[in-house]
């Protein structure tokens, strides 16, 4: 089940950085970075809600689901190992 995180896109999107976007947030630019790499096993809603206030997005702008065999999930697992 590989989620994609795409939040390095939205956060260039608006020209943002890390530390900026923690603040706005209101969690640590640490965990901002765990998300950011898709390093997160889960993700709260209301930090969920937080995100897509603050970036003026939809979920679906920063989680996305990709099959199996996509090349991202892949990549993803052998970052894993």
């Amino acid at each position: 089940m590989p989620i994609i995180i795409n939040l390095d896109v939205e956060l260039a999107k608006k020209k943002m950085s890390v530390s900026e976007f923690a603040a706005a947030i209101d969690i640590t630019p640490a965990n901002v970075s765990v998300l950011k790499n898709g390093r997160a096993k889960a993700v709260r809603f209301t930090t969920l809600d937080a995100i897509c206030r603050v970036l003026e997005c939809q979920p679906g702008d920063i989680l996305q689901w990709v099959p199996d065999d996509h090349p991202a999930a892949v990549a993803a697992r052998l970052d894993d190992a």
